[in-house]
């Protein structure tokens, strides 16, 4: 099973996705690990990726996830996936592949990534990833909405909660 904690920069997606994987003895892999440098420039200094700038990251990414289902590795991958056909490149029709949306608001947001000092995301960079933002949708694979206004423990509490719902049907 690949889990793919998603959301916008500042959404707790990689503190999340690491607590899901070491609650669970998974393998935990952050999506940002694999940008180019030259997307990482781009992302410190504010300017918002091109579906072009990110094809190969999702090329990438994509290949992972084959891998990791393949050898039946279990991981939880920290990855914006923003648009729906970014969730669909990553393998939204593959029933192995769960997606968990890191919802919140753009003020909670924006105060979060004022308080980071050690990423290459900065606040300036969230209004555009809001505004390209395509939240997942009832008719997407199995995906799950969680709510980040809570404590770390309390939303692995939830996700690992949900997706043993999914996992029973």
């Amino acid at each position: 099973m690949i889990i793919i904690v998603l959301g916008v920069a500042g959404s707790g997606k990689s503190t999340i996705a690491k607590a899901l994987a070491d609650a669970n003895h998974w393998q935990y892999i952050d999506a940002d690990d694999f940008h180019s440098d030259t997307n990482k420039t781009k992302i410190s200094q504010g300017e918002a990726l091109t579906d072009e700038d990110r094809s190969p990251w999702l090329q990438t990414l994509r290949t992972l996830i084959r891998h990791w289902l393949d050898t039946d590795r279990t991981t939880v991958l920290a990855c914006s996936a923003l648009k729906h056909r970014y969730r669909i490149a990553l393998g939204d029709n593959d029933p192995a592949v769960r997606f968990v949306y890191l919802k919140g608001s753009y003020d909670l947001i924006a105060k979060r990534l004022q308080e980071r000092k050690a990423h290459f995301a900065k606040v300036d960079l969230l209004k555009s990833q809001f505004e390209i933002l395509e939240e997942p949708s009832s008719d997407e694979a199995i995906q799950i909405d969680i709510d980040i206004e809570t404590d770390v423990d309390s939303i692995v509490r939830e996700i690992d909660r949900k997706i043993s719902i999914h996992a029973s049907h």
